[in-house]
């Protein structure tokens, strides 16, 4: 079950905090960059952070996935975090997610999403769901981040 997580639930703030430091360190190992922001987050800072959260909520309500949204230009939405537990990998969770947030706001026109060019599985994911890749920008020697987007006319949904 996917829905609207609050970051004023200490329970739902802590359960998301150790889900996005196991699932980024696995990007971090991927792209050889441990600077990922999200990584750097403490549970004050995620509380306020300003993002709308949805989650993917097991039967004992444990948080197994997440996806982030803000509204950060005036007529698009960014993906801002996307995550899923790796005992919880390929079983449909992540596109479940995108799927769940372009349903949610069907009425805005650009959706845009980066991740580390070397994160094979997330830029498949992205492309899989018609993200197209837009931008490529050297974060640090020999890491880069890839931003993908996605017109609203162009949904696959």
């Amino acid at each position: 079950m996917i829905r609207a997580l609050s970051l004023q639930d200490d329970d739902t703030l802590e359960q998301l905090w150790r889900l996005q430091h196991v699932a980024y360190r696995l990007e971090a190992e991927k792209i050889g960059f441990d600077k990922i922001p999200p990584l750097l987050d403490t549970m004050d800072t995620l509380r306020v952070c300003g993002e709308q959260f949805y989650g993917a909520v097991n039967e004992d309500e444990e948080i197994i996935g997440a996806i982030a949204t803000e509204a950060e230009q005036p007529g698009s939405l960014t993906i801002s975090r996307m995550m899923v537990h790796p005992a919880h990998f390929r079983k449909g969770i992540a596109g479940s997610l995108i799927e769940h947030v372009l349903e949610q706001h069907r009425d805005v026109p650009l959706f845009i999403v980066s991740t580390g060019t070397l994160n094979t599985p997330a830029v498949s994911l992205y492309q899989k769901y018609g993200f197209r890749p837009v931008a490529v920008q050297q974060i640090a020697p020999g890491v880069e981040l890839k931003t993908f987007h996605l017109n609203n006319m162009n949904l696959h949904v």
